[in-house]
């Protein structure tokens, strides 16, 4: 059993250092998108279930935008980048500078604005994670959702089937004086492809 925990440690190490990579590629390509410094938190890195999710989240009912990425290539999976609405707002006013007095609903430049900056934050983690496991792995187009947190979830199998049963989170904080913005990553690789990220790395899984 001791040998199991070391091996869950060491695996939990690997991907905080993808974390740790990934959110200072981001921040760094965040700055030259905005024309400003973005500072980024040491973001928190934990596996769950898959059905933890919503739960991390504020629950199924719980109203969020979702920024969706399907990756493509040697282990794929979906990816889910999570805000509160009012942190979205939050991330656009004080980054892009787009202000806006409607917190129900976003327009078309505010969907376009997140977006792209769900692309780059996907893009650097995924990159770090490519690198670390030499495994080609890259996000299709983003798709944007403002619903409640089980609808979104359902969406994302109902489009690809069956998710893998656990999920890597990356909880991503963006600073800026005493502000802080939150928001969360979701990886669910699908079910072939933790073992192929772990195995790439020299790491035995537990049915090896």
């Amino acid at each position: 059993m001791e040998n199991l925990g070391n091996l869950e440690d060491f695996k939990l190490d690997v991907l905080k250092e993808v974390g740790n990579i990934g959110s200072g590629n981001a921040a760094t390509a965040l700055s030259r998108l905005l024309n400003k410094p973005v500072d980024m938190g040491v973001p928190k890195v934990q596996m769950l279930p898959f059905e933890e999710i919503a739960d991390k989240v504020g629950g199924n009912e719980q109203l969020v935008v979702a920024i969706f990425f399907r990756v493509e290539g040697e282990a794929p999976g979906n990816l889910f980048f999570i805000l509160q609405p009012q942190a979205a707002k939050g991330l656009l006013s004080r980054l892009a500078n787009i202000p806006s007095d409607d917190e129900e609903s976003f327009n078309e430049m505010e969907h376009s604005a997140l977006s792209e900056i769900g692309n780059i934050l996907a893009g650097s983690y995924l990159s770090s994670l490519a690198d670390f496991t030499r495994l080609s792995m890259y996000p299709t187009v983003p798709a944007l959702a403002l619903d409640m947190a089980g609808a979104i979830l359902s969406y994302g199998l109902l489009q690809f089937g069956q998710m893998g049963d656990a999920a890597l989170l990356i909880d991503t904080s963006f600073l800026e004086g005493q502000n802080q913005i939150e928001g969360q990553f979701f990886l669910i690789p699908d079910p072939e492809s933790f073992g192929k990220i772990f195995r790439s790395l020299g790491v035995p899984m537990n049915d090896d």
